[in-house]
């Protein structure tokens, strides 16, 4: 389920054509499973490691509690609401939260706030305070043919009430009614302080909906937004991005799932929404719904080197802020990366791509030998460090050509010093 940044909507804006500079680009933490209170604790350490933003779960009152999972993440907590009107959650209360977000902006960091808005919870019926029977899509019942849109964006996502943001049903007011509830969500989330929302389940509402209603609303309250497309078609997902928001770059997450699990590097290359509109996605490489492909660390390698803006996920933030090579590669994305992309050798163990004149990558999923290539570069006579602490460095010719060697199954990260 589902600022200023130098992607998107983030500040750069629609207009934006120009690669972000070296410096400029960012990571973001999606920071779950925790109460605000704890969340609120470790905030220090999250800007400590790098990371310029953290998202968090939806925080209305919802029908399952802690006592409801079979694991830290089953299932997430904050996807069926009950009452958008209160924020008093498992999470903690509405107070709890706004110090969550003052805390997060005195160390520099934003905070995205989950944003639900396509349904309300199941197995309760219609029993509601803020909503009736008439306020829902009641005439398809569960999805049982995802490539039919209407079913997509009518039916009850997992037994979830659908909301009818659009039509009416027979009963004048219902449209009107829901969307004055959800502009009214979403301006208690931006009254929190907040910098923007992530819009759960978004290809299950209408994109009228997200283009003329909540996109503008966002823009009145003067929020980012990133988007949950669940597809892995570059075009579906573009649809949505040009109704004016971001969108988590899932048809590259779906290559990267099947590259990195020794798979053909060399499908990277052109993969996802990154590779025509950069601007606007957001890489991952796993999160509270996908999991993890087997090469995690060289999957982050390359995820965190690429343009967009990442979003890394804390199945367990203890282990992944002490994660040595995770912050350095969140270093290196936020210190070294900037340009654009071009691609130099890639092939079914080894890519090599440059961010114009500022970092160059090798990434090798061979399981047993180092890869070394020949490739050109838009540097001449140049000292390259490697900033991955897995190479020695390399010097680039007067013809701006020069012999990248990565380890198996490693990376290595090189740029001036």
């Amino acid at each position: 389920m589902s600022t200023a940044a130098a992607a998107g909507f983030s500040l750069a804006g629609m207009g934006a054509t120009a690669a972000a500079a070296a410096g400029d680009e960012r990571v973001f933490f999606q920071y779950f499973h925790e109460t605000w209170p704890t969340i609120t604790d470790d905030l220090s350490t999250v800007a400590d490691r790098g990371y310029d933003g953290v998202w968090i779960q939806a925080p209305q009152e919802s029908e399952l509690t802690w006592s409801d999972r079979d694991g830290r993440n089953d299932p997430p907590l904050g996807y069926q609401p009950v009452d958008f009107r209160s924020f008093d959650s498992e999470f903690g209360t509405e107070a709890d939260l706004d110090r969550l977000v003052e805390t997060a902006h005195e160390h520099g960091l934003e905070v995205y706030v989950d944003c639900v808005m396509n349904h309300m919870a199941a197995d309760r019926g219609y029993d509601f305070s803020q909503f009736e029977e008439q306020h829902f899509h009641t005439h398809v019942g569960s999805i049982d043919d995802w490539d039919d849109e209407h079913q997509v964006e009518h039916g009850n996502l997992l037994g979830l009430k659908d909301l009818a943001q659009l039509e009416d049903h027979g009963h004048e007011d219902t449209a009107p009614y829901v969307r004055e509830q959800l502009y009214d969500y979403m301006k208690k989330i931006a009254d929190t302080g907040a910098d923007g929302y992530r819009y759960d389940a978004v290809k299950h509402v209408e994109r009228e909906f997200w283009a003329q209603y909540a996109n503008q609303w966002a823009d009145e309250f003067g929020m980012s937004r990133i988007g949950e497309v669940f597809d892995g078609g570059v075009d579906y997902v573009q649809n949505y991005i040009d109704t004016g928001m971001n969108a988590f770059d899932y048809p590259l997450y779906f290559v990267m799932e099947e590259v990195f699990d020794h798979g053909d590097m060399s499908r990277l290359e052109g993969a996802g929404v990154v590779a025509q509109d950069p601007f606007h996605s957001w890489p991952f490489v796993q999160n509270h719904d996908e999991g993890a492909p087997p090469q995690y660390h060289l999957a982050h390698a390359f995820a965190l080197t690429i343009e967009g803006t990442p979003m890394v996920y804390n199945l367990h933030p203890d282990e992944i802020l002490t994660d040595d090579a995770i912050n350095n590669v969140v270093w290196v994305k936020t210190n070294l990366a900037g340009g654009a992309t071009y691609w130099r050798h890639a092939d079914s163990d080894l890519a090599v791509y440059e961010r114009e004149n500022n970092l160059l990558v090798g990434l090798n999923n061979g399981t047993d030998n180092w890869r070394s290539e020949w490739v050109d570069t838009t540097w001449s006579n140049e000292t390259l460090k490697d900033y991955s602490g897995n190479a020695d460095d390399i010097e680039v010719n007067g013809d701006g050509w020069v012999e990248v060697a990565v380890p198996p199954e490693g990376w290595v990260f090189y740029a001036p010093y």
